[in-house]
């Protein structure tokens, strides 16, 4: 993706100017860069049809980015960033995913110890040289030590938010191939795992010479690894691999089944075929002559092993089996009963777009109330609000309220919650609010039971109506805080304290598992996107996919009641 291309330099560029202590231009690439990303369309499309003018009507882009771009279409370099690589030759993106190692410390280490990359940095801390600078120390030589082992864990692995817009794209433009019948992304994309290792695109078709040579030439892929009649692989230009396969139509809704996995899923499903004297692979469900039994639709596999089919989210093997056998498997949450967004940020703190924004953009997606909750408290780096500006902000909110018919919007917050579990803002304030987000902005390395009773003290206050991120986890680079997890849940029961799904990619905050320890507790969840522009919004899907991975019920997510509903659930507590 050329966006992904863009972006990524202009992060770096942001970093290499931070490293020289540059005080603006550090915030306007990263911004841009934050943009880019989240865009649909193409850069390189809009400098086709409309050139630099085009490029500069984008947000966040301005002239001297809009020729960057430019310059990178024509050349495939950007000047800029070329000469400060020359000027500090440090390998910033081996970095990206070292907690705790920003463009500041990465200067230092090179220049004290000449460091460049993620293997150097390995290297120095494994020599105990790191502790050695000033201001470093044996603790801080540790941590990083520990960041390595987190990042090497999830090598080779992109977040699902992450490739989410690339697959749509390639499923959409496969379908539009000669011949092709049918396209789906199945494997782990499909199940809606938080990270994806490779893609597996799924097609039927009668003739599948038009769909492979397509899939071969798309324009970004950038190694073909395997070209067969009804089989390819392929690289794509932001490192990950991926296959389609062709099959007959008949055969579809069994290749869908067995290339959706999970393994130890299609695993108990083969067993359960044998036992009947039967076999099961991609291409259908035979008996023991080989007679072709059924195969056209997964609800016909499953039916004909003697369960219910069940949502791609659950096949894990974790019980859903059994209970499909009994008749007796959930009924998880649905995409289109989340009503509601209830965390979002704008302008008043670390936000790119206005409250009418956010709120019109939210509406354009079909959401029926949303909660605006920017930051209060100590978190001065993510603009924290102070009393006369969330005065001023809910005077707007009142006004964006009242002149918005389709969708209402409530006055929240998200406030930090000091080490010792009290609340950085005034009861007499968080009163005032109409929903109240308790989240760990620092202090993550704090004892087990020390972080614990700190949550607990949170969950008791009576004006804390959600824990933000509970965990406090970041995919790829932070693994999150240590806490007794089931005396949280205990405590967020017995208080009528909702737990957050966070649905931000790099959150997905609770976890899967953690989901369905939450429910078995008796937790309420709520769902939000944590977006910081518009263009984030839609990042409420990856949520929703969590909490059916965890197998949330519509009754466990209170996105899922009316506005009206919803205060009068938060007014309980």
């Amino acid at each position: 993706m050329f966006n992904s291309k863009i972006a990524k330099i202009f992060y770096q560029i942001a970093e290499f100017y931070a490293m020289q202590d540059d005080k603006f231009r550090p915030r306007a690439y990263e911004k841009a860069a934050r943009l880019i990303s989240e865009m649909e369309e193409d850069l390189s499309d809009i400098y086709k049809k409309s050139g630099v003018k085009g490029l500069m009507e984008v947000e966040g882009i301005g002239k001297g980015m809009a020729e960057h771009i430019e310059e990178y279409i024509k050349t495939g370099k950007i000047g800029v960033f070329e000469k400060l690589k020359r000027g500090a030759p440090i390998d910033l993106l081996s970095f990206e995913a070292i907690e705790g190692v920003g463009p500041k410390m990465i200067k230092i280490l090179y220049e004290k110890l000449g460091i460049r990359n993620v293997q150097d940095l390995e290297k120095a801390a494994r020599a105990k040289k790191i502790r050695t600078l000033p201001h470093f120390g044996e603790k801080t030589e540790e941590n990083i030590l520990r960041s390595i082992e987190l990042s090497r864990e999830h090598r080779g692995r992109f977040s699902l938010g992450y490739v989410s817009p690339l697959v749509s794209k390639i499923e959409k433009d496969l379908a539009s191939s000669a011949g092709v019948k049918k396209v789906l992304a199945c494997g782990s994309f499909r199940r809606r795992k938080e990270t994806v290792g490779d893609i597996d695109f799924l097609a039927a078709a009668d003739d599948s010479h038009a769909a492979m040579e397509y899939f071969i030439s798309m324009p970004n892929v950038e190694k073909i690894i395997a070209r067969g009649a009804t089989k390819s692989s392929v690289r794509l230009d932001i490192g990950i691999d991926a296959d389609l396969r062709v099959v007959p139509e008949r055969s579809f809704g069994a290749a869908e089944q067995y290339f959706t996995g999970n393994k130890d899923h299609n695993v108990e499903l083969r067993k359960i075929a044998i036992k009947k004297g039967w076999k099961l692979n991609e291409y259908g469900l035979f008996d023991k002559n080989n007679k072709f039994l059924t195969g056209q639709t997964e609800e016909e596999i499953y039916k004909k092993l003697g369960l219910d089919w069940m949502p791609p989210e659950m096949r894990e093997n974790r019980g859903e089996i059994e209970l499909a056998q009994k008749h007796q498997l959930p009924k998880i949450v649905e995409y289109d009963e989340v009503l509601s967004d209830l965390q979002m940020h704008t302008t008043y703190s670390d936000g790119t777009h206005t409250v009418r924004e956010m709120a019109e953009e939210a509406e354009r997606l079909g959401r029926k109330y949303i909660a605006i909750t920017d930051h209060v408290g100590h978190l001065k780096i993510a603009g924290a609000m102070d009393i006369k500006t969330i005065e001023k902000q809910w005077r707007e909110i009142e006004k964006v309220d009242h002149a918005m018919n389709g969708i209402k919007i409530f006055k929240g917050c998200e406030v930090d919650i000091n080490p010792d579990g009290t609340i950085a803002l005034e009861n007499k304030y968080l009163a005032k609010f109409d929903i109240v987000l308790g989240s760990i902005h620092s202090n993550f390395k704090m004892p087990k039971n020390e972080m614990t009773k700190r949550l607990i003290r949170a969950i008791e206050n009576p004006h804390i109506n959600i824990i933000a991120h509970p965990t406090g986890r970041i995919i790829f680079r932070r693994s999150g805080y240590e806490f007794d997890f089931d005396a949280i849940c205990q405590a967020a029961a017995k208080n009528k304290t909702i737990l957050e799904i966070n649905a931000y990619p790099s959150r997905l905050d609770l976890n899967d598992l953690n989901i369905k320890r939450a429910i078995g507790c008796g937790v309420k969840l709520s769902l939000g996107t944590d977006a910081h522009s518009k263009n984030q919004l839609h990042y409420l899907e990856l949520g929703i996919a969590q909490a059916r991975r965890g197998w949330a019920k519509k009754k466990d997510v209170v996105n899922c009641l009316e506005a009206e509903e919803l205060s009068k659930f938060l007014n309980r507590k």
